[in-house]
């Protein structure tokens, strides 16, 4: 199930502090970690689900819209803007990520190993999965 979840926060006055670690944090062994930067103004990145890989999209700096996609056509807009909050996001999860303010980076973590055969880009294909 997509779900927002919090990461520990460290508050000092001289600057906050969020960090993961397995197995509490993350609700699976991290094998792959990367990021999205520099995204122009109007664009969309994504636009796929994996089949077996789950993923944690984190907005470290700045923000953006993961919208989720549901098989009967139902949408759902999760707006990142905190780098203590990561999206959960199960396989079979259609999903793209837009409205990416200046400067946002996001963070993603991988169950997987970048795996091309893992992805499904036709989201007519998620329900024979």
């Amino acid at each position: 199930m997509v779900r927002i979840i919090e990461f520990p926060k460290v508050m000092d006055p001289r600057g906050n502090l969020t960090f993961l670690q397995n197995p509490n944090c993350i609700p699976f062994e991290i094998q792959r970690v990367f990021w999205t930067y520099d995204v122009p103004g109007g664009e969309r990145r994504g636009g796929h689900a994996y089949k077996h890989q789950e993923e944690v999209i984190v907005a470290l700096s700045g923000s953006f819209d993961v919208v989720i996609t549901h098989i009967d056509g139902t949408t759902d807009r999760y707006h990142l803007n905190r780098s203590y909050y990561g999206l959960y996001l199960p396989p079979l999860t259609w999903r793209h990520t837009e409205n990416f303010s200046t400067n946002s980076l996001s963070l993603h973590l991988s169950s997987l190993q970048y795996q091309a055969e893992d992805y499904i880009r036709d989201q007519n294909l998620i329900s024979t999965y």
